[in-house]
């Protein structure tokens, strides 16, 4: 059994902690772990497992990478997406890497930003699953509801599911769009539909010529753009001409709600998918008038809130049902009842071209990171981390130029022809068009301070020679 994990999505919704560079899989929400990590960490223990296989969005690809490697996890495969085309692209193009090794692979689909509670149950629903899915079944989880949820769709089984009995996989009925809540009410009282999970097991080739049934345009495209994609060290980048050719298309649309194969094994095991800030206080310990606070956070008079603070302290008084999250460069306040629509706010920052749907402050990069610090109008002042043995590209700027000052370590500066050694205290000045790299060859990281001035300091004005990380 392979686990392919799906990490492709933006987690808009949790904005402003959650951005596009830096979405919610890889944040760290309901323990010291990211969501990530906690989704392959679940797995522990499990019998038969296979080395995963992970798809996610191409700009992703060292944060994944970085996080693996801190699990000390070495993967088949990370597959880089150039684009995103949904969950049935996604799969189809992992189930043909899982092929390589084994024509009848199984594949284990899990999105990469759920929450469960109970792993034994977790396991033990995956053991009932396998058993289908050898069968050649195509299996879903479905979550037994516990509440009448309208931000979810369902799934009909053939009969009511029975807690008192063992769980069985039940053959699917019908797949249904989110409801209203009183259809929601109906669905949760008949006792034989359940949430849709987004979770699957089956047989890679059994998927496969579901897909090419229903699908062969599709199937033909991801197809070629695995077979003309290009091996670089665990990544797997498709080929872009033909993956974004492909129309977009969910696994359910696709496949599931077509073939006569879908099996449904009930799980009921304190799962959430961390779609909103009021999902994710769902799941948080709350305080006696069920407030859950993160951070430095004061409170008084207030009743049933989310209050997170990342960098500051947050007082909050005689305030009810709200949703309040800080960061460095953004503040978010909404009513509890309007957090699903959180999505609309980034949808204003993205017409507005904000970079505050894109980055936090700190910027994640394969080297390192970076954070703004001051910004005027002709300079921009930034604090550079860089990794242990780490290098940044052999680069220069058309607008601006550069001052750096080392805060810690010991720095390698190509600067020109001029090769040196910079110690903490000591300092270099990069002039407009100069070729200049900087490196940390050290086991312990470097910290600079850099000054830019120019007419320009876009993070665009950058033209590469040289770059160990293929960019």
């Amino acid at each position: 059994m392979i686990p392919v994990i799906l990490s492709g999505g933006s987690g808009s919704r949790l904005w402003p902690l959650s951005r596009e560079s830096y979405p919610k899989q890889f944040l760290p929400l309901t323990s010291e772990q990211s969501m990530l990590c906690e989704t392959l960490q679940r797995l522990d223990g499990m019998a038969g497992l296979s080395q995963p296989i992970v798809v996610c969005n191409e700009q992703h690809r060292f944060l994944v990478a970085e996080q693996l490697r801190g699990m000390q996890v070495t993967p088949q495969a990370i597959v880089l997406e150039p684009e995103g085309r949904n969950t049935a692209p996604a799969v189809a193009i992992a189930a043909l890497a899982a092929q390589e090794n084994d024509k009848d692979a199984l594949i284990l689909v899990l999105p990469a930003d759920h929450v469960i509670e109970d792993i034994n149950t977790f396991h033990q629903s995956l053991k009932v699953a396998n058993e289908s899915a050898q069968q050649g079944k195509l299996v879903t989880f479905g979550i037994v509801p516990t509440a009448p949820e309208t931000g979810y769709g369902y799934i009909k089984s053939n009969q009511s599911y029975d807690k008192s009995s063992d769980v069985s996989a039940l053959a699917v009925e019908q797949f249904v769009e989110k409801p209203d809540v009183t259809t929601a009410e109906s669905y949760l009282s008949s006792g034989d539909y359940f949430w849709n999970s987004g979770m699957f097991l089956f047989k890679a080739s059994c998927f496969l010529a579901e897909l090419e049934q229903q699908d062969a345009a599709m199937l033909s495209l991801c197809q070629q753009a695995f077979s003309g994609a290009v091996r670089d060290m665990d990544f797997v980048r498709l080929d872009n001409n033909a993956f974004t050719k492909i129309k977009g298309n969910s696994i359910d649309y696709a496949v599931m709600e077509k073939t006569n194969k879908a099996v449904v094994v009930p799980l009921d095991a304190g799962w959430n998918d961390i779609g909103s800030w009021s999902a994710l206080s769902d799941v948080s310990v709350s305080d006696e008038q069920s407030n859950v606070m993160s951070g430095d956070v004061l409170i008084e008079d207030s009743q049933n809130c989310y209050i997170r603070s990342e960098h500051r302290l947050v007082a909050a008084l005689g305030v009810q049902d709200q949703v309040i999250i800080e960061t460095a460069d953004a503040v978010l306040v909404a009513s509890r009842d309007k957090a699903q629509e959180v999505k609309r706010i980034v949808e204003r920052l993205k017409l507005d071209d904000r970079s505050e749907r894109l980055h936090h402050r700190r910027v994640f990069r394969p080297w390192g990171n970076y954070e703004s610090i001051d910004e005027g109008e002709r300079f921009l002042v930034k604090r550079i981390v860089v990794s242990p043995g780490a290098s940044l590209s052999l680069q220069m700027h058309e607008h601006r130029a550069e001052h750096w000052v080392v805060v810690t370590g010991t720095a390698k500066v190509t600067r020109g022809e001029e090769v040196m050694e910079l110690h903490e205290d000591e300092s270099t000045y990069i002039p407009v068009g100069m070729r200049h790299r900087l490196e940390n060859l050290t086991d312990v990281p470097l910290e600079i301070i850099e000054v830019q001035t120019g007419g320009y300091l876009g993070e665009d004005d950058i033209i590469r020679f040289d770059d160990v990380y293929g960019r």
